[in-house]
């Protein structure tokens, strides 16, 4: 049984249901983990990717950490991401240019005041995650990618964490945060050291086309990423799939 069944279940179960569900709520919650869980992820990686072909010495250092850590015998895993950072930064920073979701809405259940402002109960409030994420004031030189920027992050106090975190909001903050971000991080830090560790990549123009598409719910590119992979020499292992099966038997 599957998350499919399981809502099935309870939405033609007319007797012991707390809250009824109907056909139309499991519709647009599947739309909700399409859209949130697998479109982001995926350009995501695009525009990471986009940047590490535009920025050769980014995908030199990348390589040079995953065959250190890695090796050339297997393929990156999703474990050994915790000690690949230049890996990690190269996906924050990505996601800091290029954020999915550009905008968050938001309401304000009670009114406030910040600074000298005051904003009503229940007014409509937009986050552009964009601009704080290239705001000159809070980032060095924002228009350009450099993933040293999150390899040691200073911390000193408490204060410094909670004000890195309201300038870096990609997945958005606090208890309205993506619930999916660590996994978001995981598929695309993956999918990425997996692409850089197993391909060269080639463009046809002279350099990575980067406009951004006008209008769109998620922050896509205004054409897709057209590149030519060329399979580096590597010396993976594969499992022996009859042998792992015959020692189950």
């Amino acid at each position: 049984m599957d998350l499919v069944d399981v809502l099935l279940e309870t939405c033609r179960d007319e007797t012991t249901a707390e809250y009824r569900i109907t056909r139309n709520h499991i519709k647009s919650l599947f739309v909700d983990l399409v859209i949130s869980g697998s479109d982001t992820s995926r350009h995501a990686t695009q525009w990471t990717m986009a940047e590490i072909i535009s920025n050769p010495k980014v995908l030199e250092r990348l390589r040079e950490e995953i065959g250190s850590v890695v090796g050339e015998t297997r393929l990156v895993q999703e474990t050994d991401l915790e000690n690949l950072p230049y890996l990690q930064a190269t996906v924050k920073e990505g996601l800091r240019l290029h954020p999915p979701g550009a905008l968050f809405a938001r309401s304000s259940r009670e009114g406030c005041k910040i600074r000298g402002f005051y904003v009503p109960e229940n007014t409509p409030l937009v986050v552009n995650a964009y601009a704080v994420m290239r705001d000159p004031d809070s980032w060095e030189n924002p228009n350009e990618f450099k993933p040293e920027r999150f390899l040691g992050f200073p911390c000193s106090r408490q204060q410094d964490e909670r004000d890195h975190a309201l300038k870096y909001i990609p997945f958005g903050s606090g208890r309205r945060g993506c619930p999916g971000s660590n996994l978001s991080y995981i598929i695309v830090g993956t999918a990425i050291g997996v692409m850089v560790q197993c391909f060269d990549w080639k463009i046809k123009a002279d350099e990575v086309d980067m406009d951004e598409a006008p209008r769109a719910l998620v922050l896509t590119m205004a054409r897709p990423l057209k590149s030519i992979p060329v399979t580096r020499t590597c010396r993976f292992q594969v499992p022996d799939l009859e042998m792992s099966l015959n020692s189950q038997t």
